[in-house]
């Protein structure tokens, strides 16, 4: 499988695939437990007192691969070098400082959508934020999506990017500035596009979407302002 996944990887992006080898175990770091007794007379160093509790994370993890099940179901799995988790932020959020693998899977455990990018957040277990180099590709139907960031809703199953992106489907080669889809890039919006496409036979006729794994709704004006969510 990592072969298939390797090929439909732009090279720009097969270094992210390099998660894939990392082993399975993780180590959390913590603050020491106790100091050890001086053998002189000087008090032992003392450290500076934390002030700033929410910029600490409660636990980092290293070399991870794991399953994530919904309703007693595996859904996902998530493979990284570096996994932090914050619990006082507001909202919560772990980090991914070193790249992200995550692969999404069907009722038959076979990988349905995998997406990779250099650095990666998510937000009360719900909303991802991706950065740099995130690449998305739809294993059923080829949909490819490139660009440098990308947000995920989980809760609402909706895609969005406020930066240039690349979509390529098997008919169609898109390029715009922004960007909203649901989560298997088979409905999306693109504004302010540029790319080709299957066209109707006449002006007057509309396209059939019907016919067609996907819809797209191109967009000329600019869209909604954006709303990213504060990371401290």
């Amino acid at each position: 499988m990592e072969s298939r996944i390797k090929h439909s990887l732009p090279k720009t992006h097969r270094k992210s695939l390099n998660l894939l080898r990392l082993p399975l175990w993780g180590i959390a770091a913590g603050l020491p437990l106790c100091l050890l007794p001086s053998c002189g007379s000087e008090a032992p160093p003392v450290s500076d007192a934390i002030t700033n509790r929410d910029s600490i994370p409660v636990m980092v993890t290293h070399g991870v691969s794991k399953l994530i099940s919904d309703s007693g179901i595996i859904q996902y799995k998530v493979i990284t070098e570096e996994w932090q988790v914050f619990d006082r932020t507001r909202p919560e959020k772990q980090y991914f400082p070193k790249g992200i693998y995550l692969e999404r899977y069907n009722k038959q455990f076979e990988v349905v959508l995998h997406l990779t990018a250099d650095t990666a957040y998510c937000y009360d277990q719900n909303l991802w934020e991706l950065r740099g180099r995130v690449f998305v590709h739809n294993a059923e139907n080829g949909t490819t999506f490139t660009s440098e960031e990308l947000f995920w809703d989980m809760k609402k199953h909706w895609m969005y990017s406020h930066l240039p992106m690349h979509l390529v489907t098997p008919d169609r080669d898109l390029r715009g500035n922004h960007f909203e889809s649901n989560e298997n890039l088979t409905k999306y919006k693109v504004w302010k596009t540029s790319g080709f496409g299957p066209m109707p036979e006449s002006k007057k006729e509309e396209p059939d979407t019907t016919a067609q794994p996907a819809t797209i709704t191109v967009r000329s004006q600019q869209p909604a302002p954006r709303t990213t969510p504060p990371r401290d």
